[in-house]
């Protein structure tokens, strides 16, 4: 049991996949700086208040408060982490499956066993020609 999991750790998607976790959040922690710091005071300047402080209170409490700002960032940043991920990842993986495919023309086929049967008679038999003449 132990070492059937082992073995499941130890394959290439499972190790593939962590890195992959680890990464993501390494970037979304740069998109969320870069968002915060330079897309939202652009914004900002547009709307004439910061993106943060966009917000209505329905009530006399902080929980009625929606927070229109922290959704336009959650938004951006989703925006340019799937931006980022379309083109630095998706399309030039697809470029390069549609290369391999075009790349994978059917060779010619492999011959048979009676075929490769046959080929080895038929030299057999010119050899033994070729000892009688």
């Amino acid at each position: 049991m132990i070492k059937g999991f082992k073995d499941f750790l130890m394959r290439g998607n499972v190790i593939d996949l962590a890195v992959a976790v680890v990464i993501g959040a390494a970037f979304t922690a740069i998109v969320t700086a870069f968002t915060t710091n330079l897309i939202n005071p652009i914004i900002a300047l547009f709307g004439g208040n910061n993106v943060a402080g966009l917000a209505v209170q329905l009530g006399s409490t902080e929980k009625t408060i929606i927070d229109f700002g922290a959704i336009i960032t959650a938004v951006i940043n989703f925006l340019i982490v799937a931006a980022i991920v379309y083109f630095i990842f998706v399309l030039p993986m697809n470029k390069l499956k549609e290369r391999r495919k075009r790349g994978q023309e059917p060779g010619p086929a492999e011959p048979t066993d009676v075929e490769l049967l046959k080929e080895i008679r038929d030299l057999l038999a010119a050899q033994q020609r070729q000892r009688q003449d």
